[in-house]
């Protein structure tokens, strides 16, 4: 199962404390050291998509904490960063204000998200003419804290949508060397499956019903994955009672959602076109936009797939 969506709690590592010390010589003065910084926390973007469901196990993190500073001036040692691997078109929320913090677009992307606290100072710091043996340090500072909700939307150059059974994922394995599960029921894709056609992604949009703004379906979990999506390709089945109804209803829950969608470009794909004969086609066709992009596809027509390869 893909997760695409979490809420985790991120803490810099704590400070280290300072430490009250003198020498060990006869009248010797303070030598206590400082605390070492705690660890930082960083988030960087991977191509690996399914790096949130990590999170369905833990959802606290938090980074190393400094050492405590030692005698003879000695600063402990810093507290390790942590860095935590998410998957690239993950966007970053700031729970308490609800502002974006990050917004990870390509692979290798790296933000600081938390720093650590301070470490406290040694009583060797608080040493002067009038204070010569002072007999006090800090304690070191707690690091940052968040709590942040991560929410993945695919990143794919095309992106295959419609209504449940519309052949979406068939089209995928065929197009490319995906191997997402088929089967002539709806609902058959639960999460997205992603393939690779001459080095650009294809990404299958679980199938979107009438209310999926509304979360009926699978809902609006999956209508936020359109919005990186450059160009769609509408599957429209042969064997539907009223494709253009279908194709309708599609567009209709993506402007509810969000009305930028309808402005991607856009091919149409009549799939299964194998089972229906050339009238049957046209009477299909003749429905739609004569502006429309309208390609027919069968995953038994090797000459319709390659046509399709070709344009995209």
């Amino acid at each position: 199962m893909l997760i695409d969506e979490a809420e985790i709690t991120l803490k810099g590592g704590y400070g280290g404390a300072g430490i009250v010390s003198f020498g060990a010589k006869e009248k010797s003065g303070p030598d206590g050291g400082n605390g070492g910084s705690g660890g930082d926390i960083y988030l960087k973007a991977s191509s690996d998509i399914t790096l949130l469901n990590q999170f369905s196990q833990k959802i606290l993190f938090i980074a190393g904490s400094g050492m405590h500073g030692g005698k003879s001036r000695s600063t402990g040692k810093d507290g390790k960063n942590l860095e935590i691997l998410v998957p690239v078109g993950t966007t970053l929320i700031d729970l308490a204000t609800n502002e974006i913090i990050a917004d990870f677009i390509d692979v290798g992307q790296t933000e600081l998200i938390c720093k650590g606290g301070l470490g406290g100072r040694g009583n060797f710091e608080f040493r002067s003419a009038r204070r010569t043996t002072p007999e006090y340090a800090q304690p070191g500072k707690a690091g940052e804290e968040r709590r942040v909700k991560v929410i993945l939307k695919l990143i794919a150059n095309f992106g295959l949508i419609g209504k449940p059974n519309a052949g979406k994922s068939s089209l995928l394995n065929e197009l490319t060397r995906a191997n997402a599960k088929t089967a002539s029921y709806e609902f058959t894709t639960l999460f997205p499956n992603l393939g690779v056609l001459g080095g650009k992604i294809i990404a299958d949009i679980p199938g979107l019903i009438e209310g999926a703004a509304e979360g009926r379906g699978l809902g609006i979990n999956f209508l936020k994955h359109i919005e990186k999506v450059s160009t769609l390709l509408h599957c429209i089945s042969t064997e539907s009672t009223n494709p253009l109804k279908d194709y309708k209803t599609v567009r209709k829950e993506m402007g509810k959602y969000n009305k930028s969608l309808l402005q991607k470009p856009e091919i149409i794909l009549i799939t299964k076109s194998d089972l229906v004969d050339k009238k049957a086609l046209l009477k299909i066709k003749k429905g739609f936009d004569k502006k429309a992009k309208i390609l027919e596809v069968s995953i038994h027509d090797w000459d319709s797939l390659e046509k399709l390869k070709s344009i995209l």
